[in-house]
């Protein structure tokens, strides 16, 4: 049965992602800078440079405002590789840039280290067949991950491409046909507004928005940044709804991480918000955080939670990746770890180790003879040990220096570890498998085999011990 669903659709507020294309010296830079200035309302604008710092003839003079200039940041890039460009764009997400512009974005084509200086590179590698042809297999996957990280930055994003004359041929007679713009062929629709420059001034080739199409403007700036906003504007902020759910009273689990997820997927983890409790500014992801700590805390402090329960939220917790979540004690003040408040919770739930029965101890019996006990099993707690849970086990006693056809000697460490005699390695719950599991964890490195039969030896003791007593 397909778990698909459909939901009513609803527009939602975005950034620009706007293309200037043109010949060299129809005005793109100037015109980019002059959309960016609106834009960024007053943020900072980051200027990728690929055309050997062109774009540093628009920046201000010290001294001498009367010249006037543009204020940006600016990064020169002689070599235009993709993963070059992925990197410039995590520099301007950490630097909250609010514009970021690539000035221009077909050197990334056709550049020194773009697109197809990458595919001859990919072709001329030994034992590449097929040409040039079979060499973009891994090349549209760079170009893939390149556009990701650019139309995923969470502010306004502004490229500049070139266009060249294109020519038709008919046996001898060749034919001018139009301009063709230097990047991979339909490159425009990667983004939202496409303006052709000719002279100075911008005609809008292309868009989304219909307030937009096919306008003409001489030196366009302000004006037109303005209407691109207030398209940008109509519609829900999808940062505004992730915080209205994150803060809902009957918030889930399940429900915290997806958003997570959301806002991962989105690029909006760094967005700026205002906590809903103290009105302090904060980053969504913070929110999130916080969030996933007071449902967590809420699940732990249960009645219901279990043992079994507290190790699954514990391997949950493990497998997601955030058991460093740090959470404020408040009874101490003190910062702990998602992790930590699990781990104590789980341990002051764990069901007290049950006597191996009087005259059999877990070392020196039989750890096969005795046959599975339903109301030993039922004390211990708990469902079965998964298959995961086994395989485990398995291989890590294999690293520890165990063979893992001497049954009995395997059963007998187990015995050990968890307390009571486990007749088959099925016969363990789920919890004493994740006792295992994590005991057998602490035993990694240089003399860790000689450290873990140190373990069992003391564990040993500590039963015959017991037996005595």
């Amino acid at each position: 049965m397909s778990t698909f669903t459909f939901a009513p659709a609803s527009r939602e507020t975005a950034k620009a992602r706007i293309a200037l294309q043109g010949p060299g010296g129809s005005g793109k830079t100037k015109t980019a800078l002059r959309l960016a200035e609106s834009l960024a309302a007053g943020g900072t604008i980051g200027v990728v440079d690929t055309e050997r710092g062109s774009a540093l003839k628009y920046a201000p003079v010290p001294g001498r405002p009367d010249l006037g200039g543009h204020e940006f940041v600016h990064l020169p890039m002689a070599f235009c590789s993709p993963e070059n460009l992925i990197a410039a764009v995590r520099a301007a997400e950490e630097a909250r840039l609010a514009v970021l512009m690539v000035d221009s974005w077909s050197h990334f084509w056709a550049g020194k280290g773009g697109l197809l200086a990458r595919v001859d590179q990919e072709s001329k590698k030994p034992g590449h067949f097929g040409g040039s042809y079979t060499a973009w297999a891994p090349v549209n996957e760079l170009e893939q991950d390149m556009l990701d990280a650019l139309l995923g930055f969470p502010g306004h994003v502004i490229v500049t491409m070139r266009t060249k004359n294109d020519y038709e041929m008919e046996g001898k007679k060749v034919t001018k046909v139009g301009v063709k713009t230097v990047q991979r062929e339909g490159a425009e629709y990667e983004v939202d507004v496409v303006i052709d420059m000719v002279a100075g001034t911008g005609t809008v080739t292309k868009t989304r928005y219909e307030p937009l199409a096919d306008i003409t403007v001489h030196h366009p700036g302000e004006e037109l940044a303005e209407i691109i906003l207030e398209q940008l504007g109509q519609g829900v902020d999808p940062v505004a709804v992730i915080v209205d759910a994150a803060t809902a009273a009957d918030l889930t689990l399940d429900a915290v991480l997806q958003l997570s997820a959301d806002a991962a997927r989105r690029n909006l983890r760094q967005a700026n918000v205002l906590h809903p409790g103290t009105a302090e500014p904060i980053t969504l992801d913070s929110l999130l955080r916080e969030r996933l700590g007071d449902v967590v805390s809420h699940l732990l402090a249960d009645d219901f939670m279990t043992y079994d329960r507290a190790i699954e939220l514990h391997r949950r917790a493990d497998s997601g990746g955030w058991l460093g979540v740090e959470r404020l004690v408040p009874e101490t003040s003190e910062m702990t770890t998602l992790g930590d408040l699990i781990k104590a919770r789980g341990t002051a739930l764990r069901t007290a180790p049950q006597k191996a029965p009087e005259g059999s101890s877990p070392s020196t019996g039989n750890a096969t003879a005795a046959p599975s006990n339903d109301g030993q099993a039922a004390a211990a707690g708990g469902e079965a040990v998964t298959a995961p849970q086994s395989r485990k086990i398995f291989a890590t006693l294999a690293e520890l220096g165990f063979d893992n056809s001497d049954r009995e000697r395997r059963l007998r460490a187990i015995s050990l570890i968890v307390g009571r005699q486990i007749p088959t390695q099925n016969d363990l719950t789920f919890g004493e498998a994740s006792v295992v599991i994590e005991t057998l964890a602490d035993f990694t490195g240089e003399g860790a085999a000689d450290r873990f039969r140190d373990h069992l030896n003391t564990l040993l003791e500590a039963a015959r011990e017991s037996v005595s007593v």
